[in-house]
């Protein structure tokens, strides 16, 4: 089922939006605004492919093309509550699973903006109870680049089956128990495993340095400077009241698809590493804030979203992919794209901000189908 666009999410996206800039330190110049093409227009080859998508039941969600802080297309699929008969809208919200860590990434570089800590910091520095071989050598840059070796491999970092916890302090107090005693992987700058854990030790971090929950730290120095007004960290009994949020839908129960059932056993909140929730418009409003500046300064936004990395190729595959501070950062059709994916039971987002072509393509899906067709269409639009 397909939602127009309300008058007052155009006018919400497009003052959040305002001129996005090339991210500072970008090798390519930003154009002067120019009529986007056909194709990514309402209409065009990108909305109808995501239409078919979503008449096949392989889309459920909304997706949003800006260009120069403008929406060109912004476009809703699906069913946010099937039981209630509830579509999905421009102003829904939803989990956005590991697009949640570059919001990490953002406050630690605040963090060091502000001289009170360092990326070459041990761990030990800022959080204790963790063994001598952990503290005194896995370091925050190590966290940030998932090269720390810490932790419990990606797929094994939820709660142990039947632990239920019931708020973000019990999540974060948890999880960062069963790290403390869990043994490292590999030693830290050896080896890129992505890891869940570590974003939850930087959570940690940032809330010792900072004196409050990471959860408070974000909504107030990442969100709310950012203009992005329903973007919030929510728990399990939220998501399965809220009407405005979408529910997930878990589309690949063993790999195959089958029926479509809610997921309320999932945990309770992925905390720092996966648990934030906004509509897509507060996305575009968090990616204008960004790229203008407005939250880390110039420099350090480019340090933060540049490539540290080599990586494998990906899907949908770049030239080069590299991963830098919370942040994946792709070369595509010879030009930079930096964002990040996220995917979990009932979930699967993107957000690629295209810093020297004006783009910012915002993909959130309640189903955990991949949006892996969509995004890459987008890619090969927009880079053509």
């Amino acid at each position: 089922m397909t939602r127009p666009t309300s008058r007052r999410s155009v006018l919400l996206g497009a003052l959040a939006g305002g001129a996005l800039a090339a991210a500072p330190g970008a090798a390519d110049a930003t154009p002067g605004p120019a009529a986007p093409p056909k194709d990514l227009r309402p209409g065009g080859a990108f909305d109808r492919f995501v239409a078919d998508q979503a008449a096949q039941d392989q889309f459920s969600g909304t997706v949003l093309l800006a260009h120069h802080g403008r929406p060109v297309l912004l476009r809703s699929h699906g069913m946010a509550n099937k039981e209630r008969q509830l579509p999905n809208g421009p102003d829904t919200v939803f989990c956005l699973a590991s697009i949640t860590k570059t919001f990490i990434a953002v406050s630690i570089a605040q963090l060091v903006r502000q001289g009170r800590i360092a990326f070459h910091d041990t761990l030990g520095a800022h959080l204790d109870g963790f063994p001598a071989e952990v503290a005194d050598t896995v370091t925050v840059h190590h966290l940030l680049t998932h090269t720390s070796g810490i932790g419990r491999p990606a797929l094994g970092a939820g709660p142990p089956a039947g632990l239920e916890w019931t708020s973000l302090d019990e999540v974060m107090d948890g999880t960062l128990a069963i790290i403390r005693r869990t043994p490292p992987q590999f030693t830290p700058g050896t080896r890129h495993t992505y890891s869940n854990d570590g974003f939850f030790v930087l959570g940690a971090i940032v809330a010792r340095v900072a004196g409050h929950s990471v959860f408070d730290h974000v909504r107030r120095h990442v969100f709310q400077p950012s203009g992005m007004s329903h973007g919030d960290f929510h728990g399990r009994p939220r998501v399965l009241s809220d009407d405005t949020i979408a529910r997930p839908y878990w589309t690949q129960p063993s790999g195959v698809r089958g029926d479509f059932i809610t997921t309320p056993h999932a945990p309770f909140s992925y905390g720092p590493a996966g648990g934030a929730y906004a509509t897509a418009s507060d996305l575009l409003a968090f990616a204008r804030a960004l790229t203008a500046g407005e939250l880390l300064g110039p420099a350090f936004t480019g340090l933060v979203t540049g490539g540290k990395v080599a990586l494998p190729p990906a899907d949908p595959p770049g030239q080069a992919e590299f991963y830098g501070y919370g942040f994946r950062h792709t070369v595509t059709g010879g030009h930079r794209v930096v964002g990040h994916s996220g995917g979990g039971p009932g979930t699967a987002t993107r957000l690629d901000v295209y810093p020297g072509l004006g783009w910012v393509t915002i993909v959130l899906s309640n189903y955990d189908t991949s949006v892996n067709p969509i995004v890459g269409l987008a890619r090969r639009l927009i880079t053509a």
